[in-house]
């Protein structure tokens, strides 16, 4: 069950996650959304940390792979020897070999960054109009229906604008 408790100001939304903590929220069942982009702790602290840049890594060393053994597999599957030179020549299989990692870091990055924000969401979650006119709303995730009330009256205490309730 989620619950949406919008407020007018930051202090409000400060009152509002005193208030549910005090009324047995934890912290990491608290989601703020805001059009303002607050840093990490401002409201909440989800202790959320994107790990992508290991990601991106991972995926550069796999398009480096990739690209070292196309250019270099291509040159010792079909071999054309051209008098003293090496099969392997360094320079066009070094570029194809950081153009194909560069290629996988920046898939990766994507990937990476869409996963940090968790997009696409795995189901639609409550969502105010005033949220993006500079409101900010407190998205509170309950286990229960009494843990869901109990979290819905905390807020309208808090001084809520509006109070949006999921039905289970």
């Amino acid at each position: 069950m989620e619950i949406l408790g919008v407020f007018e100001n930051l202090d409000g939304a400060l009152t509002g996650v005193k208030r549910l903590q005090e009324a047995g929220v934890e912290e990491r069942d608290i989601t703020s959304l805001s059009s303002v982009p607050y840093p990490e702790g401002v409201l909440v602290s989800t202790g959320y940390r994107p790990h992508f840049h290991w990601f991106v890594l991972a995926c550069g060393a796999v398009g480096a792979a990739a690209g070292f053994l196309l250019a270099a597999g291509t040159a010792w599957i079909y071999p054309l020897q051209t008098g003293d030179k090496a099969i392997v020549a360094f320079f066009p299989v070094g570029i194809i070999t950081y153009e194909l990692m560069m290629l996988f870091a920046l898939v990766g990055t994507i990937v990476g960054m869409f996963t940090a924000m968790r997009l696409p969401p795995g189901k639609e979650r409550l969502y105010d109009a005033g949220i993006a006119e500079g409101r900010i709303g407190l998205l509170v995730t309950a286990a229960s229906t009494e843990a869901g009330a109990s979290a819905a009256a905390a807020l309208r205490e808090a001084g809520a604008v509006r109070v949006l309730e999921e039905e289970p």
